[in-house]
Formats: C-alpha cells, structure tokens, sequence
C-alpha cells in the first residue's frame, strides 16, 4: 500500500532522527503545502517518515509520533533530511551507521535529496556530496570538513544546489532551501505566493558571512599592540602604515612584518576588518545614514563602504540593517 495518497503530486519524503527540530520539519510541511498550482490544486505532497515508525524525539519537550518509516523512501521524489540535536554516527565518525545505510538504500535513483543544516552531514557520510559544493550551519564547518575532505565546503552561503542533491545552512536557511525548489520546479511566482503566504522574504540576499561574528584576535601585548590600541580609537581617521608603525618606533618593514606575526594578517587587512565591524555595528544599533556610517568607520564614502561590505559579507548596507533591524530601518 501506498504511503503517499495523491497522485500527481510531487512526493516529498522528510527523513526526521532523533533528536529533531520541529521547526525545521513544520517548514517542510508549511511551505510545500502552500505551493499550488494557478487552479488552487496542492503541488506537492509531504510525509514524514523515520528509520523506525513511532515515537521520535525532538531538541524540545514535545516528541513526535511518526507513522511511516523508511519505505516512504522509495516512493519520494524529493527526500529531505532535517538536522538532529542529539549526536550520531554521521556527525560524529563520518559514517551511516546501519539503520541509515538501508533506509538511503531504499531511496530510488533519479530522486533529488536535500538537507537543513547539519543534515548535510548525513547526505555526506552516505557519499552524495563527494567532489561537490555544499554548504552546513557555520558553526559546525571546520567538523565538516575534518570528516569529508572530498566535500567542497562553502559555510558561507545559504543554500547550495548541485542539481540532485541540495545542501542549506542553519534552521531558518531551510526556508531559503524550500523556496528555492518550490522556484526550480514551478516558477518565481508559486515560489513567491508561499512566500507572501508564510510572511518571509522570497528571496534573501547574501549568505551566512553576514550572520557570523568574526572578531579579530587579539593578542595582549606585542610589539605592536600599542600602535594597534591607538588605531582602534582613530578608525574614523584615514590611517598610514607610517603613522602605525611610529607609535611604535619602528621602520615600516619591520612593523608590518611584527604586525603579521603577532595578528597573522597585515595592517591593512587588519584595519578594514576592524571598520567592517564598526560599520555593521552601527548599521544593527544606529539609525545614522549610510554615508555617516562610511564615514565613521573609516570608509570615507558609502560607495566605498558598500563595495567593501559586499565584498565580504554579499549583501549592501540597506540589506544589512534590514536584516538585521527591519524594513523600518532607515536606509
């Protein structure tokens, strides 16, 4: 007997674990089902399935009781595994242990898997991501990569399609993930009703570089500490590797060599990092206009700041703040 029960429909299988996020399985379930065709007929339809049915835990006080097992597998024709907050053998030895290996033996060739998060970590171990791009939450990468050199690890994006196999960042990337397959399959406008429906952004611009803190190590002391801790408090003032390396009473040679030992990057790098920081401090917390901030943080213009910005984050100053602060924001 069937598991599925409409055909038609595009048959989507969630591969749910111990240890699940609810959240990450109620988006499957919401934006799928609010994909429908220009008639008002459903698109997609989705099940929910686990390597044993019945009872299955989640990273709440809640559990979850789930009816059909891995058989659903074999039926689906778009498997995604959501992540599990209780460690097992694919995130911790890198391996499927025998449970996962027949319930991913099941799944029919041809079909598409995706994952959320640190599910990536299972499409890795059964071997899908071998030799291509993908992508997990931010903070589990270097793990990542210690236990699949082969993958092509990018952290820094939302989502990473390689055709049949797709891989999304942390929980709320999944949203990302959906809409973008709702899009492969059916257009922007299906993609963009779901969107409007489940009040989220249709499309999101920039990757996870823009939600990760990257404070530049300090280290206390140094040779040039003192030129380092003077610079923090003149950021706003266009700075000189002479001007550095004075306080310190040292040639520029010797300084930027120094700089780099002790901070392992140069002044310059250094510098801009620092001033990317203060500017996406004031973009969260401020309600000062672009070019004030491009000002304050040393940029000089907002051209400057903008270019620097998308440089290392994808996304502009506007984007930021309204990520990170509203669309009430000023821009």
């Amino acid at each position: 007997m069937s598991v599925f029960t409409h055909p038609g429909r595009h048959r989507v299988a969630v591969l749910v674990r111990h240890g699940l996020l609810p959240f990450e399985l109620g988006i499957a379930h919401r934006l799928f089902g609010r994909a429908v065709s220009a008639d008002g007929e459903p698109l997609y339809e989705v099940v929910t399935c686990a390597l044993v049915p019945g009872e299955v835990r989640t990273d709440s006080d809640v559990t979850m009781n789930v009816a059909h097992g891995p058989e659903a597998l074999a039926e689906a024709d778009t498997v995604l595994v959501p992540a599990a907050n209780e460690p097992d053998a694919p995130q911790t030895e890198g391996r499927l242990d025998a449970p996962l290996t027949g319930a991913f033996a099941r799944i029919r060739p041809g079909a598409r898997i995706a994952s959320i998060c640190t599910g990536a970590f299972v499409l890795a171990a059964a071997g899908l991501l071998d030799g291509r791009r993908a992508t997990t939450h931010w903070q589990e990468a270097d793990r990542f990569r210690e236990l699949f050199p082969a993958v092509a690890l990018d952290p820094d994006v939302l989502y990473a399609d390689e055709g049949e196999v797709l891989t999304s960042a942390g929980d709320a990337a999944g949203i990302d993930l959906i809409l973008h397959i709702i899009r492969r399959d059916h257009g922007a406008a299906v993609a963009g009703e779901v969107a409007r429906a489940s009040v989220v952004a249709p499309h999101r611009d920039g990757g996870q570089a823009q939600f990760i803190r990257r404070p530049v190590p300090e280290r206390r002391g140094g040779s040039t500490g003192a030129a380092r801790a003077w610079a923090l408090t003149r950021l706003d003032r266009p700075l000189t590797l002479r001007e550095l390396a004075e306080r310190e009473s040292m040639s520029v040679r010797t300084f930027s060599r120094r700089f780099r030992d002790e901070v392992g990057m140069t002044p310059v790098q250094w510098l801009t990092q620092r001033r990317l920081e203060r500017a996406r401090q004031l973009l969260e917390e401020s309600d000062l206009p672009v070019d004030r901030i491009a000002a304050d943080a040393g940029f000089g213009t907002a051209a400057s700041l903008r270019q620097h910005l998308h440089t290392a984050l994808g996304v502009s100053p506007s984007a930021y703040r309204a990520t990170f602060r509203g669309s009430a924001a000023r821009p």
